[in-house]
């Protein structure tokens, strides 16, 4: 054990969780791989929790934060913001919300619980439909709307939660239909539960739900979902924390999957768009936004010197079509990883889109999970020089890729060889 180890374990939570039996220090980072304290050099396929969305060090972003640094890092809400409103104005207008208007936060976790705010105000409800195997933060009111037990530590809440089926494609009760069918079903769980409860608030959900493992949905489900939530007048927020900016390849944003009905009527976002900065925010058309009747402002949500950041990130993604680098590379990658784990039976799925995949881990010759493979694998890519993450509503047995958008196809390669021989050296 490190000084520094044993110093967390003195002064931090024991829930507080570290990667790895020996836990890493990163010292800094350029591209697509960071460095230890040690020296050791690795290939980062997990961007600090999707949050280092383009590279580690990337210069237009560093040089803005410089230079904004220099000028002014910290105002509040209280006074006219610059880059805040130039941030706002593109965000607006990229989420494809008519009417659209934006508030910044610092999280994924506040970026909800604001969400769950507009929408109890707005409906005048505190009944929350919610997904199940989901994850939307770790605050008191988004830990008790989390379909995933093993990140929801309480079930005190000033909210009610009920859960929809739908966010896991190839477990539960509705596995083995088609698609079509399943779509089906989870709309006619939707519609069962809605003829049970009195004034439902809104539903949250993530397109493609990150933390219980890169599991998602039938494309068109939540479309068919928002015709039945239009009827009954209750909101859909769609949780694009992990999902937004063009990480899955396909679309700007998840809910571009299931667009048949136009976009929700809330958007939360994170991570990704500070490219390691905290930034997080809600975008909702202008009467949900405006139907607070108090007062509310943010200390550090839209600070100057994050939406410095977070203009030169996006200008960065957009101008460079990391959307179409993940499609392209991404595709790649997620054949390439299906052909290295075909022959193993540890392996029950390999699934996920753009650079955002996840390699479900089982008990050879059973549906059953196993986590202590996963924990083996992801020790085994360390030594290999690859770092990955975990998730899963199944005790932490899927492994979570999600690198930044700049990776290249010899990284990917690279990644995938060094992972098929971590599969092999865990099992």
């Amino acid at each position: 054990m490190t000084g520094l180890h044993e110093r967390h374990l003195a002064v931090s939570p024991e829930w507080l969780a570290l990667y790895y039996r020996h836990p890493l220090e990163l010292t800094h980072g350029e591209g697509r791989h960071v460095w230890d304290a040690d020296g050791n050099r690795y290939l980062d396929f997990f961007g600090g929790i999707l949050t280092t969305m383009t590279a580690h060090a990337l210069p237009e972003v560093t040089k803005a934060v410089a230079e904004q640094a220099g000028r002014i890092i910290h105002s509040s809400t209280l006074y006219l913001n610059r880059p805040m409103v130039e941030m706002a104005e593109r965000i607006a207008t990229l989420s494809g919300i008519p009417d659209a208007r934006v508030f910044f936060t610092t999280s994924g976790t506040e970026a909800n619980d604001t969400a769950l705010l507009l929408a109890t105000a707005y409906r005048r409800s505190n009944q929350i439909l919610a997904m199940r195997n989901s994850y939307h933060g770790r605050s008191f009111s988004t830990v008790s709307i989390t379909g995933n037990q093993a990140w929801s530590p309480t079930s005190l809440s000033p909210l009610q939660t009920l859960y929809v089926h739908g966010g896991v494609r190839s477990r539960g009760p509705y596995a083995e239909l088609s698609d079509e069918r399943f779509i089906h079903a989870c709309v006619a769980d939707l519609e069962d539960l809605l003829g049970h409860t009195r004034r439902p608030a809104a539903l949250i959900a993530e397109p493609v739900q990150g933390v219980g493992g890169f599991t998602s949905p039938p494309d068109g489900l939540f479309a068919a979902f928002r015709e039945v939530l239009d009827r009954h007048g209750v909101l859909w927020i769609s949780d694009e924390v992990q999902t937004g900016w063009g990480r899955t390849g396909d679309h700007f944003w998840g809910w571009q999957a299931h667009a048949e009905h136009g976009p929700p009527d809330i958007l939360t976002f994170a991570k990704g768009i500070g490219n390691g900065m905290s930034v997080g925010g809600v975008v909702a058309r202008a009467e949900v936004m405006n139907c607070l009747d108090a007062n509310s402002i943010s200390t550090f949500g839209g600070s100057p010197i994050t939406m410095a950041a977070s203009l030169a990130n996006l200008s960065y993604l957009l101008e460079h079509d990391l959307q179409g680098n993940a499609r392209r590379v991404g595709g790649l990658l997620i054949e390439r990883l299906r052909g290295v784990t075909a022959a193993s039976p540890a392996v029950r799925e390999v699934r996920g889109r753009g650079l955002m995949i996840g390699i479900e881990l089982v008990k050879p010759g059973t549906d059953e999970a196993d986590p202590e493979a996963a924990a083996a694998v992801l020790e085994a890519a360390r030594a290999g020089g690859l770092l990955l993450g975990k998730g899963g509503g199944h005790n932490t047995s899927v492994l979570r890729i999600a690198p930044p958008l700049t990776l290249t196809v010899a990284e990917a390669e690279e990644g995938a060889a060094i992972l098929a021989d971590a599969l092999h050296a865990a099992g």
